[in-house]
């Protein structure tokens, strides 16, 4: 008697998950069950990154926006305190890109934030 090979379901579910192997090094996208301990791997990792990325860039932009305010006189503390004074609603993606892209402007912001009203 023949063994049961589950039909196109099974195939269809393991074609899924080599499909998503795809890439991967040595039996990791060949063989079914290595593959699919390495696809749940990789499925979490992208889960937690996704978040990950958002800190992350924040943090850089934190960190471009702080050098460029020392080149200016001043710190980042003392910036980001003095834009809310001032009303100056410039979230930290645009001046860090204002901050590389056109330093005078980015000086201005500066100059504009440590003047109180």
């Amino acid at each position: 008697m023949p063994r049961v090979t589950r039909g196109f379901k099974a195939r269809r579910r393991r074609n899924k998950v080599l499909k998503l192997a795809k890439g991967f090094r040595g039996g990791r996208h060949r063989l079914f069950r290595t593959a699919t301990e390495a696809v749940d791997r990789a499925l979490c990792y992208a889960y937690r990154d996704r978040r990950v990325k958002k800190r992350e860039f924040r943090r850089l932009w934190i960190t471009r926006i702080s050098a460029a305010a020392q080149q200016n006189g001043t710190n980042y503390s003392r910036l980001i305190g003095g834009m809310a004074k001032n009303s100056i609603e410039l979230d930290r993606k645009v001046l860090s890109n204002l901050a590389i892209v056109d330093p005078h402007a980015f000086t201005a912001v500066v100059r504009t934030a440590g003047q109180l009203h």
